[in-house]
């Protein structure tokens, strides 16, 4: 096992040309020079300092060492062992690795010619996490996913679709979720879990949303012109980085004004894993409801509940995660949790919305627990505008 620490002096040789990868170097003092061999010359590839990176190309193909490290002067090496690297390359992104897969296969060759060996005639390594294409196949498919996410944009052949949200005490369906669709001409019907995980880990998350609340205020407009006396509200979930764009919520202001839209239809929907980044979240919903937007609190139950959260952050709507539900008539346990959370969330001056309502037993409990609002395949199933548009009396 490699020491965490290696001391050189001047001089030192680190690890020699045509050596196995043992582990890799973080430089945390002196100088290191590069060195590979050019026919009988010793060629000088580079030199390193303080904070570079040493050895980890070796490491990332399992291949043995293409140049030779000496220390130019005394220095101290942190080192760097194979299970750190092969943790963090198994848990990367495919298409990261993969292009990393290929920058490493230009790099073995571009060594090869420099030391006069043909690329084509030297067997390049592929790096270990490569397994059988299994890598290149899932970043190519990530990359092609992306480029049809873009056009299917630019055509907005994206549909948002709505499930109603029923006031429980009157029977009224007060509201709509939106819920984003995606017709793939190749494939079917995409998830939105795979898509929009896609789009976040882009900038593509941002289009996506804009296109979200053009889509809904459209909806609204239609809503407003059939039945002017009874606008609904839509609630629209806001992702992580739309949480960080300065504009969001004035575009979404901006596409309500040009529709004759009170921005108040639409309430935001944040997903309870947000809330860890409470002061983020705080100045969010101080602005929205400057603005006169309400904000909810999605998934409440669901792995990161914090009751500092409900305290610091003022939510208008408190929904409860479907599991919670699905459990409370069989489960003595489970009812008393949704009892509790129902008097607390009305005790904060919030509603509470129940999710994955199936029976009209679950919604009579609730109704008689107090809970306000309802959601789910009883209440009615997620339906495209046309659906919504013609359910809705003039």
């Amino acid at each position: 096992m490699a020491t965490a620490r290696l001391q050189l002096q001047a001089g030192e040789i680190v690890f020699r040309e045509g050596d196995p990868p043992t582990s890799a170097f973080l430089i945390d003092s002196g100088r290191i020079e590069i060195l590979t061999t050019q026919g009988d010359e010793v060629v000088l590839l580079g030199e390193l300092g303080p904070g570079d990176l040493l050895g980890e190309m070796a490491m990332i193909d399992d291949s043995p060492r293409t140049a030779t490290a000496r220390a130019l002067s005394e220095s101290v090496l942190v080192t760097i062992d194979h299970a750190s690297i092969s943790e963090r390359l198994e848990a990367a992104d495919p298409l990261i690795r993969a292009l990393l897969s290929g920058q490493m296969q230009r790099y073995r060759s571009t060594i090869a010619t420099l030391r006069g060996e043909s690329p084509h005639a030297v067997p390049v390594p592929r790096p270990r996490f490569a397994h059988d294409g299994e890598v290149d196949a899932q970043a190519k498919g990530k990359i092609r996913l992306e480029s049809q996410l873009k056009e299917a944009l630019e055509r907005r052949a994206l549909e948002v679709w709505y499930q109603p949200i029923q006031h429980i005490a009157s029977g009224r369906i007060d509201g709509y979720e939106a819920l984003i669709r995606w017709e793939h001409p190749e494939r079917g019907q995409v998830s939105p879990v795979e898509f929009i995980k896609l789009a976040e880990e882009t900038s593509l998350i941002l289009p996506v949303g804009r296109y979200v609340f053009e889509e809904v205020i459209a909806t609204l407009a239609a809503l407003q012109r059939q039945a002017p006396a009874s606008l609904p509200f839509v609630a629209v979930n806001v992702s992580a980085r739309q949480t960080l764009e300065e504009g969001v919520l004035d575009e979404l202001v901006r596409v309500a004004a040009t529709n004759g839209i009170p921005v108040g239809a639409v309430k935001l929907e944040i997903t309870e894993s947000l809330t860890l980044d409470v002061e983020r979240v705080g100045r969010l919903i101080d602005r929205c409801h400057e603005l006169g937007i309400k904000v909810a609190l999605d998934d409440f139950g669901t792995g990161y509940s914090n009751l500092g959260h409900l305290h610091k952050l003022r939510f208008d709507t408190v929904k409860l995660d479907q599991g919670f539900v699905r459990q409370m008539l069989h489960d003595p346990r489970s009812l008393a949790i949704v009892r509790a959370i129902v008097a607390m969330v009305t005790a904060l001056g919030s509603e509470l919305v129940a999710e994955g309502v199936e029976t009209a037993e679950q919604l009579t409990a609730l109704q008689a627990i107090g809970a306000s609002y309802a959601q789910g395949y009883l209440i009615g199933r997620p339906m495209a505008r046309a659906s919504l548009l013609a359910r809705v009396p003039s």
